[in-house]
């Protein structure tokens, strides 16, 4: 059976795996103070052009979204999200089980916009009886979206600067990282992401890494005992360095922006055979993840042959469907894909 469902389907990197196995009897301490740990924050710390950031190392991406927006929201407050974000939709709740409240904003095509952001907060101040709601008290954003588009430079500076006016500290979650910063005519980079943010997250579980985040606190502004937060929040890996290591291999010669390249590369060849074969695109998502709009005959046709993902319903008779490629994706996996469509 062809896979498109993910871009987690594969285990690991064989550059990953090589060096698991290499390093598999040394005894190492635990809990990320290992020397792997180490190198890994070195090379992101300079991949990022923030050399004082904190970089600490999560197991997986819910505990990493749950973890982060817990400790930077204050206990009174909720976090701002796009209706159609990845805490708002396919966290089975995790969010609000921390006591903070998703406050939703329009979508379009997953993205907030900054004006929007700034007429919600000006009208939650200015209404008089404020103290009896949900403060916006964080902003949540992913980089690509939940739909695999992505914001423009000028996009992220306007949020930036409406959560910096009102004290409001901006998350970006980076699960996809990789695919946003190589996507096709993106104008951001690495460095703006550190810049404009408070604390962002890169990928590993859906990059390349058996399971892993990373997250980086640019300016060293850790909240306090992150540490502890962190195991709270069932984050925490005893044996760190496999964390460490994964995400020091993943930015030793920009293996990390390969593997993403490779996958958005294999992503446009299939998009463009959709277009020229009269498919209906959903988003124009310029990732590794298409969208396509399929009546339920072409569904039940495909799902013969290969797995795609399942988004949404369109209508009675349509689905949008999601196809994912990866760093394990092939000519060979394109074209048979291709011929199946």
């Amino acid at each position: 059976m062809l896979s498109f469902e993910n871009d987690y389907s594969e285990g690991a990197h064989p550059a990953i795996l090589r060096r698991l196995a290499e390093t598999n009897m040394e005894q190492l301490p635990g809990y990320g103070t290992d020397r792997y740990c180490a190198d890994a924050t070195e090379k992101i710390r300079r991949a990022t052009g923030c050399p004082d950031a904190d970089v600490w190392f999560l197991v997986g991406g819910t505990q990493t979204n749950q973890t982060v927006i817990d400790s930077i929201t204050p206990q009174y407050a909720g976090v701002v999200a796009a209706q159609s974000g990845h805490v708002n939709v396919h966290e089975a709740g995790a969010i609000e089980f921390t006591g903070h409240k998703v406050l939703t904003l329009p979508a379009h095509d997953g993205r907030i916009d900054a004006n929007e952001l700034a007429d919600y907060c000006e009208g939650f101040f200015a209404d008089a009886n404020h103290d009896h709601m949900v403060f916006p008290g964080s902003v949540y954003i992913s980089f690509p979206t939940e739909f695999g588009t992505v914001y423009t430079l000028a996009q992220l500076e306007a949020i930036g600067e409406v959560c910096r006016q009102y004290g409001i500290p901006l998350f970006v979650d980076g699960a996809r990282l990789g695919y946003g910063l190589t996507a096709p005519g993106t104008d951001v980079s690495l460095q703006d992401i550190a810049r404009i943010t408070d604390v962002f997250s890169i990928g590993g579980t859906k990059v390349g890494a058996l399971f892993g985040e990373a997250v980086v606190f640019p300016r060293s502004h850790s909240p306090r005992h992150f540490l502890t937060l962190i195991k709270q929040h069932g984050a925490l890996l005893a044996k760190g360095w496999l964390l460490g290591l994964q995400f020091d291999t993943l930015f030793t010669d920009d293996l990390y922006g390969t593997i993403a390249a490779h996958a958005n590369d294999a992503a446009e060849t299939i998009r463009t055979a959709l277009r020229d074969k009269g498919y209906s695109l959903t988003f124009d998502s310029p990732t590794n993840q298409i969208f396509v709009t399929l009546d339920q005959q072409t569904i039940s046709r495909l799902s013969s042959h290969v797995r795609i993902g399942f988004m949404q319903k369109a209508d009675e008779y349509h689905s949008v469907m999601r196809i994912c490629t990866s760093w394990a994706t092939t000519p060979e996996h394109v074209a048979e894909l291709i011929s199946l469509l």
